[in-house]
């Protein structure tokens, strides 16, 4: 079982999360695209590299996205399930603000499945953290004799 964490980690974790949670909101509710001025960068990436298509950016970097969150969220509760289901109920949230509210933006699934995804790899990499840094903690501990 996982311990929790300290209260050191814990004001670290709250503070990165707000920051964390202040850029998701810019980056969601701005009112156009935001890759809108970097139709020249990933037109030269998707020459390079066929294989990466616009569409598999745009998942690949909603993944990597929502990852932050599902780890800083993962690892101050300790409940994972609910953490997937903030997540997964956020971005939800966000693309139907997104699709009625935000004229310049698209509202998509794919989005919400890449989200969900990046959420999923943020508790995975948290439980990791809190497995190791337990696993640290109990080497470390003096042996009763």
């Amino acid at each position: 079982m996982l311990r929790p964490v300290t209260a050191r980690t814990r004001g670290v974790l709250v503070a990165l999360l707000v920051v964390y949670a202040l850029t998701l909101a810019f980056i969601a509710f701005w009112p156009t695209h935001v890759d809108e001025g970097a139709g020249h960068v990933l037109a030269a990436i998707t020459r390079r590299f066929p294989w990466a298509t616009y569409a598999r950016i745009e998942f690949s970097a909603n993944i990597a996205l929502f990852a932050p969150f599902g780890f800083l969220l993962a690892g101050l509760v300790r409940a994972w399930g609910w953490v997937i289901a903030i997540g997964v109920a956020s971005s939800a949230a966000i693309e139907l603000i997104q699709g009625t509210l935000l004229p310049g933006r698209t509202a998509s699934a794919w989005d919400v499945i890449a989200n969900s995804l990046g959420m999923v790899a943020g508790v995975v990499i948290a439980l990791i953290w809190r497995s190791s840094s337990e696993h640290a903690s109990a080497r470390r501990a003096p042996r009763a004799s």
